[in-house]
């Protein structure tokens, strides 16, 4: 997976296109993303630090103070990994993958992926079943890939790869994920190990959701910013995609989608606008993200609508919506700005059909 980003010294990072059209620094190809620092203006950048701000809030512009622990982050993980010699097991009566993954301490879907059992995943008394060796982590509640990831140094699309993960990417408590080895990590390069604590938007898509206890189910979204979905808990995320996309706000296109010449990349657009104008949501959703941990994008909401689609707004000055929250089509959500790495008030705005980025101009309609 390619990781479009910005190493900041001091700050969490990400692949992210900013402000101008072609400003210095951004869009680098994946050669110099891991030793480039932040744009000359921004000399050790910190992130922003925002909080979420309530629509009845007075100030016009959000404190200066830092927010809780994210869910991406908000439960410590233990780095305990086990390592699993590669064994052969014969199924006993009253056995079932889950314990046989118990006994021997290997991952249940690896175990079923390298004896072709398909869902239902049943298995047979007396059966002779392969057991994956390897370095697994037991996953606890509330724990993120994200967090996971960064407590034995890697980066999450590893893990992602590992252990063939797909959407919706939320993990369960009890699962045992496949680890990198010892000798893997140890055989890093420094632009690896610095590239595995980048954050960026593929990670908060795919890792930032918490681990899901045994027979819980995700939490219902939340109609109003005053309440909150607990940060130990996965949101409940739209099944399918209704209706359509909307212009966020209207404005200039300061930086188009795709290509921007010498292997740099714009993963959405960037629109010009008066500093405090409303972002409107684009299509009914519910928030997955709402922070500033990835310092380029500065304020940043990530809603989900269903089937895959993600859109994102960044540079928001204002947040005014919380994780969890269902939201419609051209419901207020944030205040453009100047915030991350925008050097005008703006809004960087993307569409994603899963991981995939897509020119969000083709899905919008057309402008007079």
């Amino acid at each position: 997976m390619r990781r479009l980003a910005l190493l900041l010294p001091v700050a969490l990072t990400a692949c992210i296109p900013s402000g101008r059209a072609d400003p210095p620094g951004l869009f680098d190809p994946p050669a110099e993303r891991a030793v480039r620092t932040a744009p000359p203006a921004m000399s050790d950048p910190e992130p922003v630090p925002m909080r979420t701000v309530r629509p009845d809030d007075k100030a016009s512009t959000p404190p200066q103070v830092a927010d809780p622990a994210p869910a991406w982050i908000a439960r410590k993980v233990q780095p305990d990994a086990v390592d699993v010699p590669e064994s052969r097991y014969t199924v006993r009566p009253g056995d079932s993958l889950r314990a046989i993954s118990e006994k021997t301490g290997a991952g249940s879907e690896a175990i079923a992926r390298v004896n072709g059992i398909a869902a239902p995943f049943v298995v047979r008394v007396g059966q002779t079943l392969r057991i994956p060796g390897g370095r697994y982590h037991h996953v606890r509640t509330g724990e993120t890939g994200i967090a996971i990831a960064r407590a034995y140094g890697i980066a999450w699309d590893r893990v992602i790869a590992l252990n063939e993960l797909d959407a919706p990417y939320v993990l369960r408590l009890g699962q045992r994920l496949l680890i990198p080895s010892t000798d893997e990590v140890r055989d890093m390069t420094l632009e690896q190990r610095a590239a595995a604590f980048k954050l960026d938007i593929d990670d908060l898509i795919t890792g930032a959701e918490p681990a899901l206890a045994a027979n819980a189910k995700p939490a219902a979204p939340v109609r109003t910013a005053r309440r909150a979905v607990p940060s130990n808990v996965p949101v409940q995320a739209p099944t399918r995609f209704v209706g359509r996309f909307d212009w966020p706000l209207a404005g200039p296109i300061l930086a188009r989608f795709g290509p921007q010449g010498q292997g740099r990349v714009n993963e959405g657009i960037n629109i010009g606008v008066r500093a405090g104008t409303p972002i409107l949501a684009a299509a009914d959703g519910v928030v997955a993200y709402v922070g500033s941990e990835i310092a380029v994008y500065g304020g940043l909401i990530l809603i989900k609508h269903g089937g895959g689609w993600i859109t994102t707004y960044g540079h928001a000055e204002q947040l005014l919506v919380t994780r969890g929250q269902a939201v419609k089509r051209g419901q207020i959500i944030g205040r453009a700005g100047e915030t991350g790495s925008a050097r005008e008030p703006q809004l960087h705005f993307e569409i994603r059909q899963g991981r995939r980025p897509v020119n969000p101009i083709d899905q919008l309609p057309r402008r007079g």
